[in-house]
């Protein structure tokens, strides 16, 4: 049963949470902190079409989410002084649907496509024409009566953001001009980030507070800016207002966020493949029942980072943890592992023949 205004109430939680973040994006790339190598080709790209007079090539965007993807859309637009359309690829289900959004681009517009690789294959395929001749054919009518209408459409610049980039065709991703591959930030940028978005805030915060904060971050400007706010709240509630090492790590422990970044869904699954499977090789459905929750959210959620962080490996046979994970948990390694060499190399020497947690 649900509560009377509680949705109203979340819906509009949501929505500030969506302001707030929208105010902290940098507005020029000047503004723009991290990303060195694919700010300054960027800046090249929109440079020389403007001495051109014409519309940069089209420009893909990849990368994990966080690191600036759609920010670097709206500084394109920005730097180009033209309008930015904004919507996804999931949102285009039907080729006419992209052709009535391409209908109404004005000259020399932006239009951003987050996740375009999940964009549907009859519109994909308006696309391609619409990026290299700037026309698209709409199709009036059914069967053998069906006319292909050419429409031409104004110059425009496509820029496409993708997490997953093997995912996009080849004949889409061929037609980019300009590909940016986006990395994980370090310390001292997400410290640059950091202290950018507290001055915007109009909240104190020191070197130490702010290293603090980004080296839990998971290398996310993203995140970086959330713990920033949550980190906020407690200094302006429990303490002077003031971010301090002290305050930033008493925060911190009290949203669960440890020293790694690891929030409390992550130690779960880790505790889980450590102490409940004695360090794996563990399937991620049986990993997912483990710990309560749905096999895609501890693969898309958790893993990423858990793999990264050296914490956690994939092989043919599941999941194990590393050395790592049982120093992280401040449990000893268990002798006579494959960890300490004990079973040969890899996981795989363990056993020859399936397990019940191998799936």
């Amino acid at each position: 049963m649900s509560i009377p205004g509680e949705s109203d109430a979340s819906a509009w939680a949501g929505e500030e949470e969506r302001v707030v973040e929208s105010a902290l994006r940098p507005h020029s790339l000047a503004e723009f902190v991290g990303q060195p190598k694919v700010s300054r080709q960027l800046d090249l790209v929109l440079e020389g079409a403007k001495r051109r007079g014409r519309p940069p090539d089209h420009v893909l965007l990849s990368g994990p989410p966080g690191l600036g993807k759609t920010s670097l859309a709206l500084i394109i637009g920005s730097e180009l002084g033209t309008a930015v359309k904004i919507t996804s690829g999931p949102a285009i289900e039907r080729s006419g649907d992209l052709a009535a959004m391409l209908s109404n681009l004005g000259a020399g517009d932006v239009l951003f496509i987050d996740e375009i690789h999940r964009i549907a294959r009859p519109a994909e395929e308006l696309l391609y024409m619409a990026m290299e001749d700037f026309r698209v054919d709409v199709v009036v009518g059914k069967g053998p009566g069906a006319t292909a209408i050419p429409l031409e459409i104004a110059p425009f610049t496509l820029v496409g953001a993708t997490t997953r980039a093997g995912l996009l065709t080849g004949p889409l991703r061929d037609r980019f001009g300009f590909v940016g591959q986006m990395e994980f930030y370090d310390t001292a940028d997400l410290q640059l980030v950091l202290q950018r978005s507290a001055d915007l805030l109009g909240v104190q915060i020191d070197a130490e507070g702010s290293a603090e904060i980004a080296g839990r971050s998971r290398g996310t400007p993203r995140i970086a800016n959330r713990l920033l706010r949550r980190v906020r709240d407690y200094a302006e509630v429990r303490a002077d207002g003031r971010i301090t090492l002290a305050v930033a790590q008493a925060a911190l422990a009290l949203y669960d966020v440890d020293e790694l970044g690891l929030d409390r869904l992550d130690r779960e699954v880790l505790r889980a493949l450590v102490v409940g499977f004695g360090g794996g090789p563990v399937g991620v459905s049986t990993l997912a029942v483990a710990v309560g929750e749905e096999p895609h959210t501890v693969e898309a959620v958790c893993e990423p980072f858990l793999v990264r962080a050296g914490l956690l490996a994939r092989t043919p046979r599941g999941r194990v943890a590393t050395e790592a994970a049982w120093r992280h948990l401040d449990l000893p390694v268990p002798q006579g592992s494959w960890l300490t060499g004990g079973f040969g190399d890899p996981p795989s020497d363990r056993a020859s023949s399936p397990t019940l947690f191998d799936a």
